[in-house]
């Protein structure tokens, strides 16, 4: 056994060792991507294994996150473009039925659920505890009536939607958050938004397009996280042809209040940008402030772990979240590195395979490139290194590559031209260090770019590839050939409206 095995197993304990019910080599504590991953890996080798969750046994992602939101987007697109093709001759009245969308959403997401619960179901009974963990002061795992021992212990808690404050006794009833939204029987009439990351914006979009009366708050000028300005000055601007947004605006008060008819309203008292004070009244107020991890009242001090100011872990592994030389390791949303799935997923993955026995021989996935995408419409893709991570490099010559989807071909004909691309190209290299972008198909120039960065493939290498016309994928040929053009003329650029039409 290992030093930090004995950090974790070996503690002087005050309860005698009888008080101790099982004694395994792996416990995993947490259900979700991350820890379902890890626990699969494990149970490979690990035959004495357990895995510990409190509440639902599927995933945030299936079940308050990526699928149920994207089903409401998908409604969200139909009523769009049903209502809203008057420029292309097709006129048409359109009902939506408020009740019917939140019913298939709910039902398609109890399908994708019931496969992830079908997985859980086969997992042998004797290793799958329901309850909520505690590691107490000796460094053992308090869960239900149980006391467990555990060699390596794998936490993937996951994250919960944070909530300012006293805002939740404030709002009441009125109070919907990214993880009760999806629960409602019918539409809103009116919905006040904070929060315009990509949650906010994603559900912001979708209800207004619905025809509920959506308005948007958020303090800082900026959507999604924009880190160029001039991506973010374009997003806005597409976006607020669907979206009320007070950015940069204050919030003083938040309520609800009962009307004399006995019905219940939701307040905000707010100041804007340019110091008026406001007052927005309706039927629901939806919190999008980000998420939180679930690890501050584990107990995780008592294996040995430090937590920063914000309740991330300190010494973190990126490849396999494991905690300096101690045999924890903290995976997925639960050590908020990059919260998105599809970390989550290789984080679980390299913890359950270095936790192996024969872990010497073991598979760990490569940290992920940053690499985020917004499922509004136009979309917003963030990709590699952002531009002010790049300036702070005084070692980095980069370009920017532009083009504008304005005007783009193919974006024209759809009717979807709006919108913005920036690559940062290096100049030393001739790779791409990251991008961003708002547009159409901004998804799937997201993966090409970031398999680019990934697999280190020059910008020449990448305008060697064919690309098709009319496609709204020109605009980055587009957007390469004015990096590359930099890279050689300085200060100059061409044209970056796209040339294929």
């Amino acid at each position: 056994m290992n030093q930090s095995s004995e950090n974790l197993t070996d503690k002087p304990s005050k309860q005698s060792s009888d008080s101790v019910t099982r004694s395994v080599s792996v416990a995993v504590i947490g259900a979700g991507t991350a820890g379902q991953n890890a626990f699969r890996q494990a149970s490979k080798i690990n035959k004495d294994i357990v895995i510990i969750n409190e509440g639902f046994w599927t995933t945030t992602c299936v079940t308050v996150g990526c699928m149920p939101s994207k089903l409401l987007i998908a409604a969200a697109e139909r009523a769009h473009d049903a209502k809203y093709s008057e420029e292309f001759g097709i006129h048409s009245e359109v009902t939506i039925n408020g009740r019917q969308v939140m019913a298939r959403v709910q039902a398609e997401r109890s399908h994708f659920e019931s496969y992830i619960e079908k997985q859980v179901e086969s997992w042998p009974n004797d290793k799958k505890i329901a309850g909520k963990a505690h590691i107490n002061e000796n460094g053992l795992i308090e869960v239900n009536e149980e006391i467990i021992q555990a060699e390596k212990i794998i936490i993937a808690t996951g994250s919960s939607p944070f909530i300012p404050d006293d805002w939740e006794e404030k709002l009441g009833e009125t109070l919907l958050t990214s993880d009760t939204v999806f629960d409602l029987p019918d539409l809103p009439e009116s919905v006040a938004v904070i929060g315009t990351g990509a949650v906010g914006l994603e559900l912001a979009q979708a209800f207004s397009r619905l025809g509920v009366a959506v308005t948007s708050f958020n303090r800082e000028n900026r959507v999604a996280g924009l880190n160029d300005a001039d991506i973010n000055a374009k997003a806005i601007d597409c976006l607020s042809e669907d979206l009320t947004m007070h950015l940069k605006s204050t919030i003083n008060e938040i309520g609800h209040k009962i009307d004399t008819d006995g019905k219940t309203a939701a307040f905000i008292e707010y100041t804007d940008k340019d110091g008026n004070e406001g007052r927005w009244q309706g039927e629901r107020v939806l919190v999008a402030t980000g998420r939180r991890n679930n690890i501050k009242q584990l107990g995780v001090e008592n294996l040995g772990v430090e937590l920063d100011d914000k309740n991330r872990p300190k010494n973190l592994d990126k490849h396999t979240g494991q905690i300096g030389d101690l045999d924890v390791y903290i995976v997925g949303d639960a050590n908020a590195n990059i919260p998105l799935l599809h970390v989550a997923s290789d984080e679980g993955y390299s913890a359950g395979s270095i936790v192996c026995n024969q872990n010497t021989d073991a598979y760990i996935r490569p940290v992920a490139i940053p690499f985020s995408i917004v499922f509004t419409s136009p979309q917003i893709v963030n990709v590699g290194m952002t531009q002010q991570e790049i300036e702070d490099d005084p070692d980095l010559e980069y370009v920017i590559g532009k083009v504008s989807f304005d005007n783009q071909g193919r974006s024209r004909i759809m009717g979807v031209n709006c919108g913005l691309l920036h690559i940062y190209g290096c100049k030393e290299t001739d790779k791409v260090l990251g991008a961003s972008m708002v547009g159409p198909d901004a998804e799937y120039i997201g993966h090409i770019l970031a398999n680019a960065i990934t697999n280190e493939i020059c910008v020449k290498q990448l305008l060697d590839t064919p690309f098709y016309h009319p496609t709204i994928l020109e605009g980055l040929r587009t957007a390469l050939r004015d990096v590359q053009h930099k890279m050689a003329i300085p200060y100059q650029s061409l044209d970056t409206q796209e040339d294929g039409f």
